[in-house]
């Protein structure tokens, strides 16, 4: 971390290595995901930890964009199948659910889409489309390089880099698709 502890210089070293991350992905990895939302009947997706938080977000985007979205574990998930589509976080490369869930809907017939970091994974193997965001997770806090001055803690800038990125995938979709913000809108709870 800064020496500094001026909430403005931390929030600049954020800010710009997310902003680096997202500079770096593959300009085609928001029309691999439109294309794979796009033909899938319904969606589920996973993750762990923080990267579940950000998983959820993105299903709750999802259904916001028409999309027949849910997360696994949740007790009103669908199974999937032939024509559905996985979506899972494995920032560090794999994790045994991750890995796992993603065989169940291979074998189901579904599609699987990876978000992860290191590409060279067991999740990324396993995975029929794989979006790599190439940032600095918890795995990395065990290869002995120490962080860069100001960097996020453990996989804070994966997190914030799917967080943000799972906006700007549904900003595509909904530009693809063609639907209007109040279409949006409308499918927001009123159980608030």
């Amino acid at each position: 971390m800064p020496q500094s502890s001026d909430l403005n210089v931390l929030a600049h070293h954020a800010l710009s290595e997310v902003g680096q991350v997202l500079a770096a992905l593959d300009p085609s990895a928001p029309d691999r995901f439109v294309e794979e939302v796009t033909r899938a009947g319904r969606v589920a997706v996973y993750g762990v930890g923080r990267e579940g938080l950000t998983m959820r977000a993105l299903a709750m985007r999802l259904y916001h964009a028409g999309v027949h979205a849910s997360v696994v574990g949740d007790m009103s998930a669908p199974p999937l199948g032939a024509g559905d589509l996985l979506i899972a976080s494995a920032g560090p490369g794999g994790f045994s659910t991750v890995n796992a869930l993603l065989g169940v809907a291979r074998a189901a017939g579904a599609r699987t889409l990876l978000f992860t970091a290191q590409p060279g994974g067991p999740a990324a193997a396993l995975a029929d489309t794989v979006v790599v965001v190439p940032a600095r997770t918890m795995a990395d806090d065990h290869d002995g390089a120490p962080p860069t001055p100001g960097s996020l803690p453990m996989g804070s800038v994966y997190e914030l880099s799917v967080w943000l990125l799972g906006d700007l995938l549904i900003e595509a979709l909904v530009a693809r698709t063609g639907r209007r913000p109040e279409e949006l809108s409308a499918r927001h709870t009123n159980l608030e």
